[in-house]
């Protein structure tokens, strides 16, 4: 998303230097880190699904991430233009590294992009899925901060 290289590196710098003066500090980076790329997934989720297009797309075969997990690779075209390219957000689970998918490939699937910029898009049926993975994500976010100020506070 919008996390700037240089904002990167001094969150990776905060992060090692609490590691050894005060390590519940990781807890509250990792739980801010968390719920900021929650708001950044909901707010692009909650615009896709206002202003986004449906469209008819193909899963033309799927990538293998380094865990394992399987996420598609779909085509589509608007206006002339082939679009080549995994969902801008997609979940994975771990079902995904051992459920082979070949019965999925080149199958027509409904996708919603932003027409300002099409190469942002995701899978309609994996609509309900986003949202309660995002549901999830905020919540570890949140027992991370709350561990963290409770510890805080305690001592």
């Amino acid at each position: 998303m919008n996390f700037n290289i240089k904002y990167q590196w001094l969150y990776v710098i905060a992060f090692v230097f609490f590691m050894f003066y005060k390590p519940i500090f990781c807890f509250l980076l990792l739980g801010t880190l968390v719920v900021f790329y929650v708001i950044q997934y909901s707010i692009f989720l909650n615009n896709i699904n206002k202003n986004g297009k449906e469209i008819i797309g193909k899963i033309v075969s799927y990538e293998i991430e380094q865990e394992g997990y399987k996420i598609p690779l779909v085509e589509f075209e608007i206006n002339g233009m082939k679009i080549l390219k995994k969902p801008y957000y997609y979940t994975s689970t771990d079902l995904s590294k051992f459920k082979t998918y070949k019965n999925k490939i080149d199958k027509s699937i409904e996708i919603v992009y932003i027409p300002s910029d099409p190469e942002k898009f995701i899978i309609k049926s994996e609509k309900e899925f986003n949202y309660s993975s995002l549901l999830f994500s905020v919540i570890v976010g949140f027992v991370f901060i709350f561990i963290s100020l409770a510890q805080l506070f305690h001592s």
